[in-house]
Order: C-alpha cells, then structure tokens, then sequence
C-alpha cells in the first residue's frame, strides 16, 4: 500500500506497506520533512511496524511518540500526519493530479443562483457527471449569506439589508453569515469527490483543499496561513473563510469567501454579530479583524484571481470549462424549488 500526504504549510508524508495477516508489515516511511537525529527514522518505522491497519489516526501517532526518543525534532511534520498518510493508503485515497480538473469562471449572476449552483455541481460531481471542478464565482448584487443553521432574525438586520440592496441567502454549508458585495469579495468553490480527503478528519480536509491558495497569497507577498478549524489568516488580520458540506453521495462542497474590500459601516448596521463583536470598539476595529487584500497587495481583484488559477494549474492541472446547459437549468429550478422558499430561508427563523 502507498499513502500521501502533503502537510497543510509543511511537508510530504509518504508511507508504503504490506498488509499481512491483518497486520502493517514492512513499513517504510519517507518525505521531505527534517528529521533529528536520523535513527528517529527507524523509531517511527518500527512503531508502526505490526501495528493493525484499521488503527485510527490518534493510535498510529500514540505509538510513534511513544517510540521516539526524548530529544527529537520534526520540522515539517507530527505522528498525526503520519498516521494520515497511512489512513489514505489504508481506504485509497485518490491524489490531486488523479483528476482532470475544470476551471470555472462565468460572468455575474444573481447571488441566489450562486448558492443553487454549489449544490448542483456537487451532486454533479457525486454522479460521476462532472469531473472534480474549482469555480470562481461572480455576482451581480450585493447579499448576506448565512449558514444553513443559523437563524435568520438573530444574524442579520432584515430592514438594513433591504436598504443596502442585499439579498439574503441561505447556503446548504454551515458556518457564519457574511456580507458579500460584488467587487469586494473573491469567493471560490470545490466540488470534489470524497476520495480526495479520504483518511483525514473534517479539520485536516479544510486546510489540505485550501492550501493552493496559500501558496497563490505568499507568491503575492502577503504571509497567509491558515488558523483552525476554517480560516485563513495573516499577521495584519483575517483574510478569509471557508465552509463545507458532503453529500450522501460522497461529494465535498468546499467553498471559501476572502475579503477584497470592505466597508465596515455596511457590514456592521446589515450583521447582528457584527455590530456584537465590534460594539465595544467601534467600526473601526472590524479593519482590524478583517483585512482585505486590496490593502495587502495594491493588486486588482482580476489580478489577485488571476494568480489563483495560475497557481491552481501549476500544482494539480486544470482546463477552462464552463457551467453546462443543462446544470444552468437545475439551478434554476432549484432556486425556485428551494432557495427562494420560505420554507428554505428561514428553516431556522
């Protein structure tokens, strides 16, 4: 069996074994993390050596701390990511470039449509009717998004957001509400099969599907990393969030909001926790918790995009494609049949 896994801000884990009489045998670990001293290699070998193959993550990286010496060091690496390579060789977990990924980038539409389409090329993707798929959204008005568990009138400020223009709509992913202006946000989705984060807790997965985009922020020159369970983060302030959902056919939605620009005034007066969270300090310091990356970069929303994708392409492949005509049109009933409904909106009032 061979298992991988790249470290979210670190290194390759890479694990090959035998499984014999329902035992791990000949386990070899290797990567390009740091390891010291050197016969810490044989330590972490052979505390897996034996060791059942149904083990979970938290028992593979028990036993190899209780096997290393005292004075160790793992630079790029932990047990825990140890034992997740060998979990994704275990259940035949699929890697990035297993794909022929399709790039999505169509013009504006409505935000409501947006949230119809995750869920259409998800179960797109859980079909086996789409190949796993990166979309870049675009919206043509301004909305507040919440979770689909969050209570609408403990969220959001009904009468602002009708006076700002913004829409509110409620995704099928848990997580936060936000305030998402065109221009002012960059906001982008995975439909993935589970395959690919197979053997990883939901923790892990967050970061392992965000960590292109980290790259894509530092060759921009801006220190992102990211700060669990789901957001990405810099020295200057929050940069993002991202949420998840799966499917019962095993797809995975991951999709991610990232502040371009902000105006904290609109945001606080549409956001119930907003005004919460900041009331002791003013608008002023929700450009202390949220730091966009306008004021980070000096770069254009399009180019910040732009490096996105070129960043995307570079790591796991991908082709331009497009939204088809026949997923355009389920969205479109979906918007009808459920996201415009009370029923759907205020499911938790």
């Amino acid at each position: 069996m061979h298992g991988e896994y790249k470290v979210p801000g670190g290194k390759l884990v890479v694990v090959d074994f035998d499984v014999a009489d329902g035992r791990i045998s000949g386990f070899t670990l290797s990567g390009d993390f740091f390891l010291e001293p050197d016969d810490a290699l044989d330590a972490i070998n052979g505390a897996v050596e034996g060791l059942s193959p149904t083990s979970t993550i938290e028992e593979f990286a028990t036993a190899i701390r209780d096997a290393l010496p005292s004075e160790v060091h793992l630079l790029g690496f932990t047990p825990d990511s140890v034992g997740v390579a060998i979990r994704r060789a275990v259940t035949g977990a699929a890697h990035w470039r297993d794909y022929d990924w399709q790039i999505l980038h169509e013009p504006p539409v409505a935000p409501v449509l947006n949230a119809a389409l995750d869920e259409v090329l998800t179960a797109a993707v859980g079909e086996g009717l789409r190949g796993p798929t990166l979309r870049i959204w675009e919206w043509n008005a301004p909305a507040v998004f919440i979770g689909s568990f969050q209570s609408v009138k403990n969220e959001v400020d009904e009468e602002q957001a009708a006076a700002h223009g913004a829409q509110i709509v409620r995704r099928i992913s848990g997580g936060g509400a936000m305030y998402m202006a065109p221009e002012a946000c960059i906001t982008y989705a995975l439909y993935v099969p589970g395959e690919l984060v197979r053997g990883m807790s939901f923790a892990d997965s967050y970061a392992y599907l965000d960590e292109w985009v980290l790259e894509a922020l530092q060759a921009l020159g801006i220190d992102a990393h990211y700060k669990p369970l789901n957001d990405i983060t810099s020295p200057q302030g929050k940069i993002g969030g991202a949420a998840q959902k799966r499917l019962g056919s095993g797809a995975v939605l991951h999709h991610v909001t990232m502040a371009y620009d902000m105006d904290p005034e609109v945001m606080t007066k549409v956001l119930r926790i907003g005004r919460e969270k900041l009331s002791d300090k003013g608008t002023t310091s929700a450009q202390k918790r949220v730091d966009p990356l306008r004021s980070q970069t000096g770069l254009t929303r399009e180019a910040v995009i732009d490096k996105m994708v070129e960043v995307f392409k570079q790591r796991h492949g991908g082709t331009d494609g497009e939204v088809t005509e026949g997923e355009w049109d389920a969205a479109e009933r979906l918007v009808e049949q459920k996201f415009l409904t009370e029923a759907w909106m205020r499911r938790v009032p």
